[in-house]
């Protein structure tokens, strides 16, 4: 009985215990009362937006995520770089946009939303559409001379990993 009253109180308590930490570090003052607010955002937010979440993700793992994590980091900050760098000596003249189609083979709603907002977040390539069915990621790159490699790149370095959290 407690279980289920516990579910009903906290039904996402990683992300309670998430949005308490960020709220308290966004405020920039830690203190009693910014902790309490936290928390209460913290119980609150998930409680009322548990409607729209019917399920959580059946084999989620976190460490695997942790990894995932930090290689799109370094690849923001890589990618930063390489876009300054095109930017600054590319003419837009000699610009190679490309559209490219990713094939999917992620399920899961969770991790095809992960894909595509690494994929907006790393500079020089955004997610502009999912397919119908949720088979293809359509992703506009701003300048490469092999968008077949782009492709490979993106299965390899984010497609292929977020499979294996979510399994």
């Amino acid at each position: 009985m407690l279980s289920k009253a516990y579910r009903w109180l906290l039904p996402h308590p990683l992300l309670t215990l998430l949005l308490a930490v960020v709220w308290t570090l966004l405020q920039n003052n830690v203190s009693a009362g910014m902790i309490v607010f936290g928390v209460i955002l913290g119980v609150i937010i998930p409680w009322i937006t548990s409607v729209w979440w019917p399920e959580s993700p059946r084999g989620f793992h976190m460490g695997r995520m942790i990894r995932y994590s930090i290689i799109v980091i370094w690849d923001i900050l890589v990618a930063n770089v390489q876009v300054a760098w095109i930017v600054l000596t590319v003419p837009n003249s000699r610009l190679k946009p490309a559209w490219i189609v990713i094939p999917l083979e992620l399920r899961e709603p969770e991790a095809i939303t992960l894909l595509a907002g690494t994929i907006t977040l790393t500079p020089g390539t955004v997610s502009a559409d999912l397919s119908d069915e949720g088979h293809s990621l359509l992703v506009h790159v701003l300048h490469t001379d092999d968008p077949d490699a782009v492709r490979e790149e993106i299965n390899d370095r984010y497609q292929r990993r977020l499979k294996e959290i979510f399994q």
